[in-house]
C-alpha cells in the first residue's frame, strides 16, 4: 500500500459521507502535521531570514511523513483496530464514489496542490464529539462538520510566518 492509497483510505474512513471540502480540510490537517514534524535545515549565523541559509524554504514533507502521520490512530481514530470505522480503512468499497473522491484529493495532498481551508490546523474531531483536549480551545475552522484547530505542537509552525514590521 503507497502513501496515496493510505491516505486515501484514511480520508475515507474518517470523512468520506462528509462534503468534498471537508475531505480536503483533513488531508490538509494531515500536510499540516506532517509538515511540522519534518526537521528545520540548519541556519546560517547571522543570515536574513529570505537569504541562502535563512529559512524562507522550509522543506515540504514527502509522501513518506504524510503516510506516518496517517498512521496516527490518536490523530485519525479509524487507524485503531477497535474504532468502528477500521473496517472501512482496511477494506473500503472499490466502486464507492466516495473512495475516488477521496483519492483524487489525496494525490493533491501528496503533491502539493491542495489548498489549506483549515488555516494551518494541527488538530481535529467531529463536531459531535467533544475530546477533553479541545474543551478549552478554540478552533480556526469549521468545515462539513469538522472542527479545527491550532495548537502547539512543540515544532515548527505549519506555515512560515510573515516578518514583522518594527516601529522605529
Amino acid at each position: 500500500m503507497d502513501a496515496t492509497d493510505i491516505l486515501a483510505r484514511t480520508l475515507y474512513a474518517e470523512a468520506g459521507r462528509r462534503p468534498v471540502r471537508a475531505i480536503e480540510a483533513l488531508a490538509a490537517l494531515a500536510v499540516n502535521r506532517a509538515r511540522a514534524a519534518v526537521p528545520r535545515p540548519p541556519r546560517t549565523p547571522g543570515a536574513a531570514p529570505f537569504a541562502r541559509g535563512g529559512h524562507a524554504r522550509l522543506p515540504e514533507p514527502g509522501a513518506r511523513e504524510i503516510a506516518a502521520i496517517c498512521r496516527d490512530p490518536f490523530l485519525f481514530p479509524s487507524h485503531n483496530p477497535r474504532h468502528t470505522a477500521h473496517t472501512l480503512l482496511q477494506a473500503p468499497p472499490v466502486a464507492d464514489p466516495a473512495l475516488a473522491i477521496c483519492r483524487r484529493i489525496a494525490v493533491r495532498a501528496i503533491c502539493g496542490t491542495l489548498g489549506d481551508p483549515t488555516g494551518g490546523a494541527t488538530h481535529w474531531h467531529p463536531s459531535e464529539d467533544l475530546p477533553a483536549w479541545a474543551v478549552a480551545q478554540m478552533p480556526v475552522e469549521e468545515v462539513g462538520g469538522l472542527l479545527f484547530y491550532r495548537l502547539d505542537t512543540g515544532a515548527r509552525p505549519a506555515a512560515p510566518a510573515a516578518p514583522a514590521l518594527v516601529a522605529a
